[in-house]
């Protein structure tokens, strides 16, 4: 995985840097939102890597519960850590295009809902991760949370359609056809999406190894305690 370490950098560079320069050079300004729905350039691809995230945890969580892995409760434990920081950014950007937009910085829109009960049911992982002691125990009730956690983002994807919310449909329109007409700006929200996962991977990655790392320097502390217990 050594080259991935090498290359993951650059790429997220790389795609941050184009990213940006579609979004603030090329792409043009939205007739009726005008410069704010810019935002959603950042806002719909970080939803995006939040998603991303969370079926990580799901699925090393998975492979922990099934196999007993230790690499993927640190893959798991990693994801779960980035994919909050998303989720934090989710909400915190959202606001930011609402108060100019719909006049109030919050209201419990079905998919506003949706994405704070995410958020909270993460939190709890990294709650019960930090405060429920290191015990295998601990790994598995958090691998179980971090499996159900990842039956809301269904709900929050077909939320603005079925529950007849007012958030809007950036992609897909309630009639089936896309929320971005232009097609500059669509190419450059696929761009977005695609520099903000890539970032999104790389700081999941980073994040992992800095765990593995903990734990062997744990393991060489348990090590020499019990030497010197020994000795002594």
């Amino acid at each position: 995985m050594r080259w991935v370490d090498a290359l993951l950098p650059w790429a997220t560079l790389v795609a941050i840097a184009v990213a940006q320069w579609m979004i603030f050079v090329v792409v043009p300004t939205e007739a009726q939102m005008g410069i704010v729905q810019r935002i959603f350039y950042f806002h719909v691809p970080v939803a995006f890597a939040t998603y991303l995230c969370f079926f990580i945890v799901a699925g090393a969580s998975v492979a922990y519960l099934w196999k007993g892995w230790r690499e993927a409760d640190r893959l798991a434990y990693a994801a779960a850590e980035v994919g909050v920081l998303f989720c934090t950014l989710v909400l915190v950007t959202g606001p930011i295009w609402a108060r100019p937009i719909w006049g109030v910085w919050w209201t419990w829109d079905p998919r506003l809902t949706m994405t704070v009960i995410l958020w909270a049911i993460y939190v709890g992982y990294l709650m019960l991760r930090a405060f429920g002691g290191g015990d295998d125990a601990t790994a598995r009730y958090a691998a179980v949370l971090g499996i159900i956690g990842v039956l809301d983002i269904p709900v929050i994807r077909v939320s603005v359609r079925l529950l007849q919310g007012i958030h809007p449909a950036v992609l897909t329109t309630k009639e089936g056809q896309s929320g971005l007409t232009d097609p500059t700006m669509r190419a450059t929200l696929m761009i977005s999406a695609i520099a903000i996962q890539l970032l999104a991977l790389w700081l999941v990655r980073l994040r992992e190894r800095t765990l593995r790392l903990e734990g062997e320097a744990a393991s060489l502390r348990r090590l020499l305690d019990a030497r010197e217990g020994a000795t002594a």
